[in-house]
């Protein structure tokens, strides 16, 4: 795969005024950090890989946002990171010009990291059960977020669904063993959820064999 996508120019071509700089800057930094990084589109947001996912960048229409794909792996000694309820915002929160991003230095530093994690093999975290019988929270992990907050429909399916049909969703999702599975999966995830599908609904839609329709 090519090092520069000109899908990626497209993205920041048809983006805001106040867009456009701040996705040129994340974009020069990344390639700085490493020529090995190449780009890549899905979910109709530019992606930067290195063996697997690293980061990406998206453009909304008051603010942008570039987020770690592996950010709760990440070393973060001075808490730059955002793990929170804003990390759907990205790993540092709503970006409203260059100077809401750290400075170039420490995103490469950040970049490096990432590319070593993938490197390795490591696997993202997946939040430990708890022993009780209550019902769990749902943890929606961060590469969700992004999908679902470019895809409004999916995003509202969702929120709409009930703690089951969420759950099923996301144990499908997070259980894949592998990063082009759990793409996979959550392409179809965001078609099914737009349509208002839940995640088993060709099941709950068929009558039961030897029964009347």
């Amino acid at each position: 795969m090519e090092q520069y996508d000109n899908r990626v120019d497209a993205y920041i071509a048809k983006s805001a005024d106040f867009a456009k700089p701040i996705l040129q800057h994340i974009r020069r930094v990344v390639h700085e950090a490493s020529p090995l990084i190449t780009e890549n589109i899905k979910w109709g947001m530019p992606f930067f890989e290195y063996k697997g996912t690293l980061c990406q960048m998206a453009a909304f229409k008051q603010h942008c946002a570039f987020g770690f794909w592996k950010a709760s792996r990440l070393n973060d000694p001075d808490h730059l990171l955002n793990p929170g309820e804003e990390a759907s915002a990205g790993s540092f929160g709503r970006v409203n010009s260059i100077n809401d991003l750290p400075g170039d230095a420490i995103l490469k530093a950040f970049i490096l990291q990432a590319m070593e994690l993938n490197e390795s093999g490591v696997k993202i975290a997946k939040p430990k059960p708890k022993a009780n019988t209550e019902k769990k929270e749902l943890i929606v992990p961060d590469y969700f977020i992004h999908v679902l907050n470019e895809n409004p429909a999916a995003k509202e399916a969702f929120e709409k669904f009930s703690y089951s049909h969420k759950k099923e969703y996301l144990e499908w999702i997070t259980e894949a063993k592998t990063d082009t599975t759990r793409q996979k999966r959550m392409e179809q995830a965001v078609e099914m959820m737009s349509e208002g599908k839940s995640r088993n609904w060709k099941y709950a839609s068929q009558p039961p064999k030897g029964g009347a329709l």
